[in-house]
């Protein structure tokens, strides 16, 4: 099967950038805070289960890349990962304003959810697993 070969690059750059920002919470949050000025949650773990995930996700990405077609039925839950930010990100953003270190994140996030879709339809199925 022909993908186009933008696909797998893609979800390079997520597993990239979901990992870094994963490790990044994950092991030096309250670092991050202090030096970006943003107040910090009441408890850290708050923060670093999120992050936990985010390298859970860079795994999954990773794997994704090396095999888009065998793992295209994986492709939604990234969906589902970069719909869940958003939604909350973009729902508190306009109700009651959110610090401004996640909102570069709803953006990128939104973008990649998108492109997200467009690559599991890309690669047929929609996401679904082909039938034998």
């Amino acid at each position: 099967m022909n993908i186009p070969k933008w696909v797998s690059p893609l979800f390079v750059v997520a597993a990239i950038y979901d990992g870094v920002l994963g490790v990044l919470f994950l092991a030096a949050a309250p670092w991050l805070f202090a030096q970006l000025n943003v107040p910090p949650p009441n408890h850290m773990a708050y923060v670093q289960f999120p992050a936990a995930l985010l390298i859970i996700f860079a795994i999954l990405f990773t794997r994704i890349a090396l095999d888009p077609v065998g793992n295209r039925g994986q492709i939604i839950y990234g969906i589902l990962l970069k719909t869940a930010y958003c939604g909350l990100a973009f729902y508190y953003w306009a109700a009651t304003d959110i610090p401004w270190i996640w909102k570069p994140f709803a953006m990128i996030d939104l973008a990649m959810g998108m492109l997200f879709v467009v690559a599991c339809y890309a690669i047929g199925g929609g996401g679904r697993a082909e039938s034998r």
